[in-house]
């Protein structure tokens, strides 16, 4: 099946309407009717804010979480349009892909 894979970018610590970000937003999409999302922590990275290392205590909180959705189109924007209607300022890649299940 041809869906996209929505991905959007939180920090570990941010918080909405008194929920950690990402927690609100899985929340908020299952509430869309989107069947499935996860949300998975980085270990390192880096980006406009510079290089992010887990094994920096001090950095505790500090490190990005990706939430994923393989929707639809139209779900993806719906998505996208609930975070912009909670003016979040989030950064997000929609990308092609297909879901499928592999047979044994």
């Amino acid at each position: 099946m041809k869906v996209v894979c929505l991905q959007v970018f939180v920090s570990e610590a941010s918080r909405h309407h008194g929920k950690l970000t990402y927690e609100w937003l899985l929340d908020a999409a299952q509430g869309l009717g989107v069947t499935g999302g996860s949300a998975f922590r980085a270990l390192a990275g880096f980006g406009r804010h510079g290089r992010r290392d887990v094994g920096f205590f001090e950095l505790a909180g500090d490190l990005p979480v990706v939430v994923e959705f393989f929707v639809d189109e139209a779900a993806a924007d719906r998505v996208l349009k609930l975070i912009a209607d909670a003016r979040l300022e989030l950064v997000y890649a929609k990308l092609p892909a297909e879901i499928g299940v592999t047979s044994l």
